[in-house]
């Protein structure tokens, strides 16, 4: 697996850009799961936010994370958001 940056001036002013998790090995080998996003905090602090789905509760709408924990619990889905920030930074220094 690989992950690419999508860059885009035209998103949201805290928005540093769009992932992708490409597969290289089957059985998910040339495909890929879109919908990740760096954004940058108030203390300029990097966080990942995963493809989610919106549902309707009564009058109010909720989101349901579509990356979960199987059998690694929540350590699972931190350890990609933090893979993903790491691989940002990564291509920052290399482009310096």
């Amino acid at each position: 697996m690989r992950i690419e940056f999508k860059e885009s001036n035209t998103g949201p002013e805290r928005l540093v850009c769009e992932a992708e998790l490409v597969f290289d090995e089957e059985p998910l080998a040339g495909t890929k799961l879109v919908g990740f996003c760096v954004w940058r905090g108030t203390y300029d602090e990097l966080r990942v936010t995963v493809p989610a789905r919106a549902y309707g509760l009564g009058s109010k709408r909720r989101y349901s994370d579509l990356l979960r924990p199987a059998n690694g619990g929540p350590k699972a889905v931190k350890a990609v958001k933090a893979r993903i920030i790491e691989a940002w930074r990564e291509r920052q220094e290399a482009a310096r």
